[in-house]
């Protein structure tokens, strides 16, 4: 394993844990619609106590991948979660603010009021996705930001290698459209996800046909937006570095990579067709409702293709608007080859734990959701 090896794996890892939580976001798109696919408080019941068996590893995926960033490349995670601050607190704010609406809303002593808490999850299903989708976006559009990695040695008490350009630590991103095409996008791409999984995994008649419904509503702008989005990238300029790590700007960079690594563009082929197909089939079909399965492998397969594209094939993977050279690599931002080496060694448990989470979902899905089950279950949220 050399050194360039180990980057490009870490890179792949890392992108596979984001591609996994954006499916995982499924739990934030059905909380958006707890008062649009329920209609009484015994149907919104159901849907929160669905998202509620598996709010936790979605929280935990977001965290792994946190930690696989810091770990990996520690330099993005100082600049962009020490810089750009503000964006991701919001982020954790909002996460945070549902643990604790699941485990509160139904506590005696509750001042607040159980639809407040719900609410709160409704706050949640929209912000997650969308500041996720636009930090995303960042991959691609820039940040503004400035890696001075000289305050090392220049004799600092406590050296600052990188910095916000200006006060706004992060909420300037979504000052660019583009940024907000790609958050929104991925927002309604969480609904249609929460959509397909509350129809396979809740048994109520009333809530599947509202969901039938309700997922042509999201599956329309999510097409648009992603499409939209899709051409923008292709066409645009995009960040590419040299053998001696100069940045520069190169024509049709992201359309470049997917022609150069041709496997990464089949496998976005073969995701939007599972998409399509999962969408397509569980609209026509009055009785299909597993649909949520080979939209999430689509899913899963479309953003780890987009990451990779983001990362691979000499491309900076988080430009810097203020300054060109200040530009992240995998190169220029990764941890030492002892370290992640090391790590190497300790991804090889990944597939113990995918496997651990597979036997948990099964074992917490062998039922599907019935009013009768969570009015049995004393420990029902």
């Amino acid at each position: 394993m050399t050194y360039e090896f180990l980057q490009q794996y870490w890179w792949f890892l890392v992108s596979l844990l984001g591609a996994l939580l954006v499916f995982l976001m499924f739990v934030q798109g059905a909380n958006s619609m707890i008062f649009s696919l329920g209609r009484s408080d015994d149907e919104r019941r159901m849907l929160i106590n669905s998202t509620g068996r598996k709010w936790e590893i979605t929280f935990t995926t977001l965290v792994t991948f946190g930690g696989a960033f810091f770990a990996s490349f520690p330099l993005f995670y100082s600049t962009s979660f020490g810089g750009a601050y503000w964006l991701w607190m919001i982020i954790l704010f909002s996460f945070v603010l549902q643990a604790v609406s699941y485990e509160f809303q139904n506590k005696l002593g509750n001042l607040l009021g159980t639809k407040t808490f719900q609410w709160f999850l409704v706050v949640n299903g929209i912000l997650g996705p969308l500041l996720l989708g636009g930090a995303v976006a960042t991959f691609f559009e820039g940040s503004n930001f400035i890696v001075e990695k000289n305050n090392l040695i220049d004799g600092q008490v406590t050296p600052v290698i990188s910095h916000w350009a200006n006060a706004s630590h992060g909420l300037d991103a979504l000052l660019n459209p583009w940024v907000l095409v790609f958050g929104l996008a991925v927002m309604f791409l969480a609904r249609v996800l929460g959509v397909l999984y509350i129809m396979n995994n809740v048994s109520d008649e009333n809530v599947r046909s509202r969901g039938s419904v309700r997922l042509i509503g999201v599956t329309v702008p999510f097409l648009i937006l992603f499409v939209a989005y899709l051409v923008h990238l292709l066409l645009k300029d995009g960040y590419a570095y040299d053998a001696d790590g100069l940045i520069f700007m190169a024509p049709n960079k992201y359309l470049h990579n997917f022609l150069e690594m041709w496997p990464l563009l089949v496998m976005l082929l073969v995701g939007v067709v599972l998409v399509l197909f999962g969408i397509g089939k569980t609209i026509v079909s009055k009785t299909y409702v597993r649909g949520i399965w080979p939209v999430g492998i689509g899913v899963v397969m479309v953003v780890l293709t987009l990451l990779l594209c983001a990362g691979w094939n000499g491309t900076a993977y988080y430009p810097s608007t203020a300054d060109l050279q200040s530009s992240l690599t995998i190169e220029n931002s990764c941890s030492s080859e002892f370290t992640l080496r090391t790590m190497a060694w300790v991804s090889l448990f990944i597939p113990f734990v995918l496997a651990y989470i597979v036997y948990a979902w099964r074992a917490l899905d062998k039922k599907e959701i019935t009013i009768e089950e969570i009015k049995g279950d004393s420990e029902a949220y």
